[in-house]
């Protein structure tokens, strides 16, 4: 694997300027793609499109975000991590420029499809993997929970801020601030002096070995099946939960949600929701990597998704209203990216660190999918029947088997079973 800097050995500490820099750039992606769902409604009103033409962009969003994740972890792992970051940022800020051009349905999809690309260039599948070889083995574990949270803290302060700046700006002219904050996140590339893997000896393996066994191995199908209804509850809320949450609540008088939360409408209220999750969110993710680096981390993945199945039912069980979309958001974000570092810790655990990133990008593609499958079908699925309860149940149905798909799988690393494996 090349790299964009200088050989050093990981970090004894588990705070070092490259877990810095990491959170820094996954802070401010994820602070404006956690916002996209506040577009919903400015979009489809002012052109008069159908719920499904956006929601369909934002799906393809989420499908090439996880189709480059892969191709930009392979980047980094071949040409290094710092030039597979600025193009990441290139096509992220490039498409969200292009965006507030865009005039028709067709441009937007075209378009969401070069921020997916950007989103995975400055996402988890490069920064965890560049991270986790920063870490060392006693630290690694907490240190993605870091990286993860964040990501959390970019939703705290994204959704808020687009929701300020749409409130005196038109959509389009948000859509350019946001591509600024993007851009500026590469000063944080002078903190990312990233260690290179060991050189490889005589009996290490290729990637494209490593990735033939990977695939052909059950664990890592069962990892691969398991992560697709994170996607899908994720993209489905961040697309979708301020739509449903204005609509669900446009009855409620506003002096009432005034009083209960002291925000002023329920576009506001929507904003806050996805804060709270980012902020819950913090403590969930942080609290998973720690507990990552006690405990059975298949077993933990299982609790979580069985714990989000519940929290789901409940919610779409009882009336809607402020107080219980406080109550969810607080809950739901508690275990939001929670499976985040647990997932690539798994990864790392059982294949080992010199392709953690294209092998969790590969996992990753999965997780993606069900974020196209979520956003496509909450637009769809409302179109026709003018409501979200269906989507609501399909995600419950994947958590559920999410949960059960984690049980199987052996976390012992491959060099253990008796099987090559390239040096981590």
């Amino acid at each position: 694997m090349a790299s964009s800097t200088p050989s050093s050995a990981p970090s004894p500490a588990l705070l070092n300027p490259v877990l810095l820099g990491g959170c820094i750039i996954i802070l401010v992606s994820f602070s404006v793609r956690a916002s996209f769902g506040l577009f919903q409604l400015p979009i489809a009103e002012e052109f008069n499109w159908p719920r499904a033409d956006f929601s369909f962009a934002l799906a393809l969003q989420n499908l090439f975000w996880g189709i480059g994740q892969p191709l930009f972890s392979a980047l980094a792992e071949k040409y290094g991590d710092r030039k597979a970051i600025v193009a990441g940022v290139a096509c992220y800020v490039v498409g969200m420029v292009l965006s507030a051009l865009a005039i028709t349905p067709g441009q937007h999809q075209l378009l969401e499809m070069l921020v997916g690309f950007g989103i995975a260039g400055t996402g988890f599948g490069v920064i965890l993997a560049v991270v986790g070889r920063a870490a060392s083995d006693q630290h690694r574990s907490l240190a993605l929970g870091i990286v993860t949270a964040a990501g959390s803290a970019g939703q705290i302060v994204g959704p808020p801020l687009t929701q300020l700046l749409l409130d005196h700006l038109p959509w389009q002219s948000v859509f350019v601030s946001l591509a600024g904050f993007i851009l500026l996140s590469l000063l944080a590339l002078g903190l990312m002096r990233v260690p290179p893997p060991a050189a490889k000896g005589p009996q290490d393996e290729g990637m494209g070995v490593v990735l033939k066994r990977a695939l052909k191995d059950p664990s890592f199908l069962f990892i691969f099946i398991g992560f697709f209804s994170c996607g899908y509850q994720l993209a489905f809320i961040t697309a979708h939960f301020p739509a449903f949450i204005a609509e669900m609540c446009s009855a409620i008088a506003p002096d009432s949600i005034i009083q209960a939360l002291g925000v002023s409408s329920t576009s506001s209220l929507g904003a806050m929701a996805i804060a709270l999750i980012g902020l819950f969110n913090i403590g969930g993710t942080l609290l998973a990597g720690w507990l990552g680096n006690r405990y059975s981390r298949k077993y933990l993945l299982a609790v979580i998704y069985a714990l989000r199945t519940l929290v789901s039912a409940v919610f779409i069980l009882n009336p809607i209203t402020p107080e219980s979309v406080v109550l969810f958001s607080m809950a739901m974000g508690a275990l939001w990216l929670a499976t985040v570092p647990l997932t690539s810790g798994l990864v790392a655990q059982i294949y080992g660190l010199r392709y953690m990133g294209t092998l969790y990008g590969l996992v990753f593609f999965s997780h993606q999918l069900g974020g196209f499958m979520g956003v496509w079908l909450g637009g769809t699925l409302y179109d026709l029947h003018s409501n979200y309860l269906m989507v609501w149940w399909i995600g419950v149905g994947f958590g559920a088997i999410s949960a059960l798909a984690h049980l199987p799988i052996e976390e012992k690393p491959w060099a253990q079973r008796g099987t090559p494996l390239a040096t981590a």
